[in-house]
């Protein structure tokens, strides 16, 4: 990951103190950043889900790429050195080492879920009750399933709001 830092030199660099809040849950997209130095901790709705102290690291991406507010916060927990592109997409798409190292690293995060995902449907196979949704909240929520819900009633059906 040292050669993300590298790669990136010509980025303003920032430090922010322990403590502080780089990215915010809901903030609007837009920025991201590459850790130089220090150590952050990823949270999502006030649980701690990762430490990331590995120079060359880059958050804000998710947020960039699904042009969706932040669905986590990443919050300093020490001092910490970051260089910040303050426009995330321009970033990512004149840079292919970048959008490499991002694919890479979200290939990896989903691999990882996949395996933790599949131990979870086997522990609960063959279970009855709302355990028994378990296999197919999972599936759905691995293809990406979103249900259609249509407002109205069988005796109402063409409702417009």
């Amino acid at each position: 990951m040292s050669n993300v830092v590298e790669s990136c030199t010509d980025l303003p660099s920032t430090v922010v103190l322990a403590g502080q809040v780089v990215i915010g849950q809901g903030q609007s997209p837009g920025t991201v950043f590459v850790l130089v130095e220090g150590e952050v901790v990823i949270e999502r709705d006030g649980v701690s889900l990762a430490r990331i102290s590995t120079p060359g690291s880059i958050f804000g991406e998710m947020s960039t790429l699904l042009k969706c507010p932040a669905t986590a916060t990443v919050r300093a927990s020490v001092d910490t050195t970051l260089l910040a592109a303050h426009d995330g997409d321009a970033f990512l798409t004149s840079r292919p080492d970048i959008i490499l190292a991002v694919a890479r690293t979200l290939a990896m995060r989903l691999d990882n879920l996949s395996g933790y995902l599949t131990e979870v449907k086997r522990q609960f196979a063959g279970e009855t009750g709302h355990l028994g949704m378990i296999d197919e909240v999972l599936s759905a929520l691995a293809n990406n399933e979103t249900p259609v819900v249509k407002p109205g009633s069988a005796r109402m059906p063409d409702l417009d709001y």
